[in-house]
Parts: C-alpha cells; sequence; structure tokens
C-alpha cells in the first residue's frame, strides 16, 4: 500500500510554526477561491428563475412551464444556448490560465490574482446590467478570464508560504473559500428570486463583484512568495520573508533549499517542453488525470445546475432553490472536516473514503429516480419524504465530494510540482478541470435529456475507476516538504521507473534512507 510520510535520510524536517501571519495572509489569499465558488452556484439558481428565462430564453421558458401530461421531464431544460450561458466562462476560464502561468511566474502570484478580480469584476458589471444574451456570453467570459487567473495563483501561492506540516489544511482554504461562494449565492438566488418584478436575477448576477473586490483588495496587503522573490532574483527579500513567516531567524536550510531549486529552474528555459520530459511523468499524470477525474465525479452537476435538477424531479421552484442552499450547506460543513483532517489521515484516505461513499449514493439515487420517474419523467405528485429522501442521499454525495476530491482536486496537483515546472503544470491543471469543466456544463442537459435516470449511473462508473487509479498511482504526500516531494515519487513501485533522485528533478541533494523500506 502506498502511504506514510516520506522524509529523507538527512531528517529535512523544516523549523517553524504556523505563525498568525501566515494564517492571515493564507486567509487572504484564499478568498480568491470566492469568485468561483459564487459562479458556480449562481448560474444554476438564475437559470431556473421564470423571469430570466422569459427575456432570454423564451423558448426554454415556455418548455419548462408547461405542465402537459405529454411532456418529458428530463428533457424541459435541454437547450445548447441555455448551458453555453454557463458554460462559456469554462472556456475563457481555460484560455486565460495559460497565459496565467507566465504572468504568475514572471510578475509573481498576487500580481495574477489582482488581475483575476479586476476580470471578475468587470463581467459582473456586464452581466447585471445585460439586455441580451450576447451581453450575457461577453459578461461571462470576462468572468472566465477572472477565475482562471485566480485558481492558477492561488493554489501555488498558499501551498509556498504555508509550513510543510500544515501545508493540506491551509490549501484547503481555497476550496472552503469556494464552497462559501456557492452556498451565500444559493442564500441570494432563494431571496432574489422573490424579488417583486421578476429583476432579483440582476443583483444574483451582478452581486459577484462582491467576491471580486475582496481578492483585488486582499492582493493589496499579500506579500510575495519567497519562492517567487527567489525566482525573480530578489533573495535577500526572500530570506526576510522567509523569517517572517515562519516565526524563527533559523531558516537557513529552507532557504537553501529554495534557492537550489530556483537556480535548478533557471537552467529551464522552455518548462512547458521540459515538463513532458520522462522525469516529470508522474506530476504531468497527475496534473492532468486528477483535474479531469474530479469533474467526472458528477459533483459540478449538481454545483451548477442544482435547482434546475431539483425542478425536474419534481419539485416546486422555490423548494428547488431552497434544496440548493441545503446542498450548499452540507458542502461548506464537510470542506470543514477535510481541512482539519487532511494532515492527519493523509490525500489517499479521504479519496479512496470519498470515492466509495459517492459511488453508493449514486446508485442509491439512480434507483430511487428510476422507480418513480421512469423513462418519461413524469412523476405525477412527488411525496414530502420521498423528496426528503433524494435530498438527504445528494446531501451524502456532496459530502464525500467535499471533503475529497473537491479540495484535494486543488491541493494534491498543486504541491507535486518541482518549481522549474510549477507554474506551467499548474496552468495545464486549471486547463484541464475547465476545458472538461465546460464540457460537462455545455452537456448536461442534452445527457439527461437523453441518458434519464443513468445520468447517474454514468457518473457513478467514473467515479469506481478514479478510484482504483488513486489507489494504484498516487502516493501519499502528507507532511512531505513541497521542495523534497521527489522522494515521494523515487519509492513508488510505479512511478520510480521514471523518476530517481539524482537527475536534479526539484528535490535537491536527497537521498533515500532505507532501500528496503516500503515503497510509499
Amino acid at each position: 500500500m502506498a502511504g506514510g510520510v516520506i522524509a529523507s535520510s538527512k531528517g529535512k524536517a523544516y523549523p517553524g510554526k504556523l505563525t498568525g501571519n501566515v494564517l492571515i495572509t493564507c486567509l487572504i489569499a484564499a478568498t480568491g477561491g470566492l469568485i468561483f465558488g459564487y459562479d458556480l452556484g449562481i448560474s444554476g439558481g438564475v437559470t431556473s428563475m421564470d423571469s430570466f428565462l422569459n427575456k432570454f430564453f423564451p423558448a426554454v421558458y415556455a418548455k419548462e412551464s408547461s405542465v402537459k401530461p405529454s411532456d418529458d421531464q428530463y428533457c424541459k431544460f435541454d437547450s445548447q444556448i441555455l448551458t453555453l450561458f454557463t458554460s462559456s466562462l469554462y472556456l475563457a476560464a481555460l484560455v486565460s490560465s495559460i497565459f496565467a502561468g507566465t504572468v504568475t511566474r514572471v510578475f509573481g502570484r498576487r500580481t495574477t490574482m489582482l488581475w483575476g478580480g479586476i476580470l471578475f469584476c468587470v463581467g459582473a458589471l456586464v452581466n447585471g446590467f445585460a439586455q441580451r444574451v450576447w451581453m450575457l456570453i461577453v459578461g461571462r467570459i470576462f468572468l472566465g478570464f477572472g477565475i482562471g487567473c485566480a485558481n492558477q495563483s492561488v493554489p501555488i501561492y498558499v501551498s509556498e508560504m504555508a509550513p510543510y506540516r500544515f501545508r493540506g489544511g491551509l490549501n484547503m482554504m481555497f476550496q472552503l473559500a469556494i464552497t462559501i461562494g456557492i452556498l451565500v449565492a444559493n442564500l441570494l438566488n432563494y431571496f432574489f428570486s422573490q424579488i417583486e418584478g421578476g429583476w432579483g436575477w440582476r443583483l444574483s448576477l451582478g452581486g459577484a463583484m462582491v467576491p471580486a473586490i475582496i481578492i483585488i483588495v486582499g492582493s493589496f496587503f499579500l506579500p510575495d512568495t519567497p519562492n517567487s522573490l527567489i525566482e525573480r532574483n530578489h533573495n535577500a527579500k526572500a530570506k526576510e520573508q522567509l523569517i517572517k513567516i515562519r516565526g524563527i531567524p533559523d531558516v537557513d536550510d529552507e532557504f537553501n533549499d529554495l534557492v537550489a531549486a530556483s537556480e535548478a529552474s533557471r537552467l529551464i528555459k522552455h518548462p512547458w517542453a521540459t515538463i513532458l520530459e520522462r522525469k516529470y511523468r508522474p506530476q504531468l499524470t497527475m496534473a492532468i488525470l486528477i483535474p479531469f477525474f474530479q469533474q467526472l465525479t458528477g459533483n459540478n452537476v449538481i454545483t451548477f445546475y442544482a435547482p434546475v435538477l431539483f425542478k425536474t424531479i419534481g419539485f416546486g421552484g422555490k423548494a428547488s432553490l431552497m434544496s440548493a442552499v441545503i446542498t450548499g450547506s452540507v458542502n461548506c460543513v464537510a470542506t470543514l472536516v477535510s481541512i482539519v483532517s487532511v494532515d492527519k489521515w493523509g490525500r489517499r484516505t479521504l479519496f479512496l473514503e470519498g470515492g466509495a461513499q459517492m459511488f453508493l449514493c449514486q446508485v442509491v439515487i439512480t434507483i430511487a429516480i428510476a422507480f418513480k420517474f421512469g423513462i418519461s419523467g413524469n412523476p405525477g405528485e412527488l411525496p414530502d419524504w420521498y423528496a426528503y429522501g433524494l435530498v438527504f442521499f445528494i446531501c451524502v454525495y456532496v459530502a464525500g465530494f467535499a471533503w475529497s476530491w473537491g479540495p484535494l482536486g486543488w491541493l494534491v496537483p498543486s504541491e507535486i510540482f518541482p518549481l522549474e515546472v510549477r507554474s506551467a503544470a499548474q496552468s495545464i491543471n486549471v486547463s484541464v478541470n475547465m476545458i472538461f469543466t465546460f464540457a460537462i456544463a455545455q452537456i448536461f442537459t442534452a445527457m439527461l435529456c437523453h441518458l434519464k435516470f443513468g445520468l447517474f449511473i454514468f457518473f457513478a462508473c467514473w467515479v469506481v475507476v478514479m478510484t482504483i487509479f488513486i489507489y494504484k498511482f498516487l502516493p501519499e504526500t502528507k507532511g512531505v516538504p513541497i521542495e523534497e516531494m521527489t522522494t515521494v515519487w523515487a519509492k513508488h513501485p510505479y512511478w520510480s521507473k521514471f523518476v530517481t533522485l539524482n537527475d536534479g528533478n526539484g528535490g535537491g541533494n536527497v537521498e533515500l534512507g532505507n532501500k528496503g523500506a516500503n515503497p510509499v
């Protein structure tokens, strides 16, 4: 089994403590997740509001408001233009994350965060005042540019600032901010939908300015990470910053390793080509497959379209929005569980438990929907106990995602990359995430229409595949200093074929302690 804490024979456990400076800094940086979470939560609620549909998508509104017995409940929201309203953001985020990798490396992590907030703010303004569908799409594109910048820079920033013993919990502040953003968006959708005159959707969309302003203001108060300062030849300032955030004067060991990693990275002129080298195969694989699998858990379907999904399976308008609030609350609380446990139980344990929990819930949800709704999707009157049962199992499923694939999908990729390819690799991670977020968001209503209750079986099968992948190929990274992560791959029974400790792969002069030890 791949598990346990890896340490070098030289015992490199960098001294330092969790200072108030680091905690506050990481909390401010993590608010970059608010803009992503707010958008995840707001779009599905808005697209379920009758006034919004009637103004921009009248054909969908006519189909959605029809109560003819012959109507297929599964297909009433099937519109590629409607889903483009949601998915266009993630295509824009894909583009911006690629450029954000260069900005992050050249100008620093906090500058990328600042631009992410500015671009998101512009998008919120355009959407809030939109009069035509094209204005909605343009606004969503600006929102996507902002999210691409934030998602590229924030996880790296927090991973570099945090002491290695607390890196997991602090990095998950980003995911916690995402869940808070989702919950706030769900609450606002519920209350704004009840505004007389049907213009509450404008407040929902325009409200995205608030999290944007938070990250804009916060970025002015954030210091650069020591890694970024060294990367830009500010070594003296970097050491001063490292002393400040570690809370002790003796940081020579960690500082020297950071400088050595930076000097090695400067030899890399083309990081996008370098990451394709054989010795980076584990990191590249994880940068692609972890975000790919994260989207195929199916959770973002519920996050994007929770009100739409609940409406489809027979809930009323207000009930569907309130159900989304309930699932958003569970998402937030479960993420707190992950923050507390990730550095105690480890990444692999949470991945595996979460996968099993999601699979079982998806099977139960499929059976429940198939039994009551069948192929036609016309349940008649939905009994309260049945509705509550569905919401309960959806909540248990959301909890499983929220303490496993949700936060770990951002944490693990951000902590495993050597400095010389870190920005490029994180761009790949975000890009793959956005590609498949776009794809799932764009085709969800069509999949629901054609697969019907089988949609949940589709995602359940992928959950089995990704859980097996984690068990076989992901070593435990709990408690491993970020600049010594090479030891993890070099001791893995499979990845050791690609990685050795004397190939200069971002690990400094680290030696394996016991060649006969448990591989990971």
